[in-house]
């Protein structure tokens, strides 16, 4: 039994995050908060709009999730969404505007509001921001 795992988080444009040598991958899952340890039973699961978190060494990073997939085969962790961010990489301007504009759209009343899509929306620019550390998001 490997005593680490891989990590690999892919979106459709690019590869955002790949390592070796992680020893804890905490999700959330459709059904809940998923942790993967080395040796951890073969998974697919949906996953949530929602901060990834990396266990490496001593450290932990968030990564920013879109709704996805994870499958975990052979210590080895496959994470495929629609858009994953790195702390560094969010633009906490854009997320704040993004946050407003969602929370603009669910206060209106008006039937032409979709508000499954604005509620999605302000979920990822809350996760954006949490990772940022710009803002707490209601675990």
């Amino acid at each position: 039994m490997a005593k680490t795992l891989r990590l690999d988080i892919v979106t459709p444009e690019r590869v955002v995050y790949s390592s070796d040598g992680i020893s804890m991958v905490i999700a959330r899952a459709v059904d809940g908060e998923t942790g993967i340890l080395p040796g951890h039973a073969p998974l697919i699961t949906a996953l949530e709009i929602a901060p990834l978190r990396v266990k490496q060494d001593d450290t932990e990073m968030q990564i920013s999730l879109g709704a996805g997939f994870m499958d975990v085969k052979d210590d080895t962790v496959t994470i495929l969404v629609n858009v994953a961010e790195l702390p560094g990489e969010i633009d906490v301007k854009r997320a704040e505007a993004a946050k407003s504009r969602a929370e603009t759209r669910l206060q209106n009343r008006n039937q032409d509001v979709d508000f499954d899509r604005a509620e999605a929306a302000l979920r990822r620019a809350l996760v954006r921001l949490k990772v940022a550390g710009q803002a707490k998001v209601n675990d």
